[in-house]
């Protein structure tokens, strides 16, 4: 940590209104560039990262594809699917040295739907999903909550494309299944809830939404949907997957503008639950909103032309770092989930002056990243007071304490970030605890 970057701050700063922009802010996860603009700092970007490789991992897992489209779109495309105008102020338009119109993209329909267009020509060639992680830029009128609705944000979207409605449904539900064992894995309890489909388009779309206290939105809900597991599940992706959908569509989950408050009333009291919610991914079928108009079609079995049937799919990774600080800090900072932690374990030095201290704190070092495990040594002149504060603050899930008379024991204390729970751990046995 002597040579880390990370300007952890002790106060709130005044600007951060909810608690997921302070936590980040204070311990140095993101700095703010310009209103809604954030640079993301060195622990920060782990966690970043993290997410982005789970997503990408469980895209990868149900058979879609990754690709990499251009922030800076032309106009033109936007002009030929018709939203080009009806898109509004929050889309940021620029011209290019020629005067060419172009566009530094919200979303990315036009452009893979003419990437599509272009690639595939028979139905033999379906069904295809691209994904992509990227950045996005929407020109919020009044961008707040740091990450979690910032102009620039890093989002993955992917598209399906198939022959007809059938097909495009079971890629619905793919990305349905995808979604809760990526939101599953990160240690989030994600609901999906019937939403509304905006200047998307289409007639079918589901808001995955992580419950915190301290979310934006309220949202009612069966309890029994808090306590489904996906993950103890074997997913067959080419198999039926309207059945598992069907169970967990099937009780109650609705955001306040979709809520109808007589269904929810007709749910056994006991089994009601309302709270606050964050969306951290959205999905959507519409069919041939986009495809009609830019005429991606292909060559069906009897050489007529058919217009492929689409979905969006999309997940906010930056907003995720947010939406998880929001479900899981407590009075003193972040509780990283071990899935997303910028590091497994904090080591934290009592007495950097003493190298037998010094000497152990390196050996367990050493011996965690033999077995893969990612570690920070905190190895800094300060007084043990603010190292434990800084370690709680920055939320990593376990912490090594060495000392004097550890050393002189033949122990280190094992703290539980979680729980805060400690244990003396003998020092060969500190490195298995972990492996």
């Amino acid at each position: 940590m002597s040579q880390y970057f990370l300007p952890t701050m002790k106060e709130n700063p005044a600007e951060a209104q909810i608690v997921s922009h302070r936590l980040m802010l204070r311990a140095g996860l993101i700095r703010q560039t310009s209103a809604g603009i954030y640079a993301w700092l060195p622990l920060g970007f782990r966690v970043l990262k993290n997410i982005e490789r789970i997503v990408r991992e469980e895209q990868d897992r149900s058979g879609a594809q990754e690709v990499l489209m251009p922030t800076i779109q032309s106009a033109d495309l936007w002009r030929e699917s018709g939203r080009y105008d009806a898109y509004g102020a929050e889309m940021l338009r620029i011209k290019d040295r020629h005067d060419r119109e172009m566009l530094y993209g919200p979303t990315n329909e036009e452009v893979i739907t003419v990437l599509f267009r272009d690639g595939v020509k028979s139905y033999r060639d379906l069904p295809r999903n691209l994904y992509h992680i990227q950045w996005k830029f929407r020109d919020e009128v009044r961008p707040r909550f740091g990450v979690m609705r910032g102009r620039e944000f890093l989002m993955k979207d992917n598209y399906s494309f198939d022959i007809d409605k059938k097909g495009a449904i079971h890629s619905y539900n793919k990305m349905f299944v995808t979604y809760l064992r990526t939101f599953a894995r990160m240690g989030l309890k994600a609901i999906p809830m019937r939403a509304d489909t905006g200047p998307i388009g289409g007639d079918l779309s589901h808001e995955f939404i992580v419950l915190a206290d301290t979310g934006e939105s309220a949202v009612f809900c069966h309890k029994g949907l808090v306590d489904k597991d996906i993950l103890s599940r074997k997913i067959d992706y080419d198999s039926d997957l309207q059945p598992i959908v069907n169970e967990w569509t099937s009780l109650y989950a609705a955001t306040d503008d979709m809520h109808d408050k007589a269904a929810f009333e007709e749910i056994p009291e006991g089994e009601r639950l309302s709270a606050r919610g964050i969306e951290v991914g959205h999905i959507f079928y519409f069919g041939t909103q986009y495809s009609a108009p830019m005429k991606a079609v292909v060559a069906g079995p009897g050489g007529e032309q058919i217009t492929v049937e689409m979905g969006s799919y999309g997940i906010g990774v930056s907003r995720l770092v947010g939406g998880i600080i929001e479900a899981s800090h407590d009075e003193a900072g972040i509780v990283w989930p071990e899935a997303v932690a910028p590091f497994k374990v904090a080591i934290v030095n009592l007495k950097p002056d003493d190298g037998a201290v010094s000497g152990a704190c390196q050996k367990l070092y050493d011996g965690l990243a033999a077995k893969g495990i990612e570690a920070l040594h905190d190895d800094r002149d300060l007084r043990p007071g603010a190292k434990f504060a800084d370690m709680d603050l920055i939320g990593i899930p376990w912490q090594v304490i060495v000392g004097p008379k550890g050393v002189s024991a033949g122990k280190a204390e094992v703290k539980d970030r979680k729980t805060g729970q400690r244990e003396e751990v003998p020092f060969d046995q500190v490195v298995q605890r972990f492996g």
